[in-house]
């Protein structure tokens, strides 16, 4: 009797070690697909906006939001925008002028930053007051610092128009949607010279 049960106890133990084999391969295998669809889902999420990109216009007073849908380029949004009191293309710090990107080289958001609480002293007798909006998306302007879209507190009368001192101001709900629904970090951003018309290829762009 006794030589069964060790024979049999013989025989279990592989079939034992077999199952806690497959249960652990089972284990690696679920953490391994949790892990992939976790990459995944980061990838995607990172690369959501990568497509979209903004174009302001001196001459027509707007900021444009475009992004791509298929093989085609499309209008996602569009703001009236407040551009730089002086024009022409910024050579200096305290010139009054919004800089222009280069032919083909956008400018890029750098950073987003919660401005709520900002204040500026425009010299007019109001003394520092709030003045940038929710939001300030700073940007990366080589030659010159402290450029960026921001919104327009105490001076939305101010948009559309030319008043700024080198920035670009929405009206302070514009900035907010701007930064909520197409904003990130690295964002291409094109500022077209004074006076220049739509791009040839805008006037193929498709409404969403």
């Amino acid at each position: 009797m006794k030589k069964i049960l060790v024979m049999m106890l013989v025989c279990l133990l592989p079939l034992a070690a077999c199952a806690g084999s497959a249960d652990r391969k089972k284990s690696a295998a679920k953490a391994k697909t949790t892990t992939v669809a976790k990459k995944s889902s980061k990838k995607t999420a990172a690369t959501a906006g990568n497509g979209s990109f903004i174009v302001i216009s001196k001459k027509d007073l707007n900021l444009r939001v475009y992004g791509k849908q298929g093989g085609d380029t499309v209008l996602l949004a569009q703001f009236p925008a407040c551009l730089s009191k002086n024009k022409g293309n910024k050579q200096r710090k305290g010139d009054m002028k919004t800089p222009e990107s280069p032919a083909g080289k956008p400018f890029k958001i750098t950073a987003i930053q919660d401005a709520s609480t900002w204040t500026h002293d425009f010299k007019d007798g109001r003394g520092s007051i709030k003045a940038y909006g929710h939001w300030f998306l700073r940007l990366l302007t080589p030659g010159h610092s402290g450029i960026g879209i921001h919104g327009s507190t105490n001076n939305e009368n101010s948009v559309p128009g030319r008043a700024s001192e080198g920035c670009i101001r929405l009206r302070d709900a514009d900035i907010i949607t701007l930064k909520q629904k197409y904003a990130y970090v690295g964002m291409p951003v094109y500022i077209k010279a004074e006076n220049q018309g739509l791009y040839p290829w805008e006037t193929r762009v498709k409404k969403q």
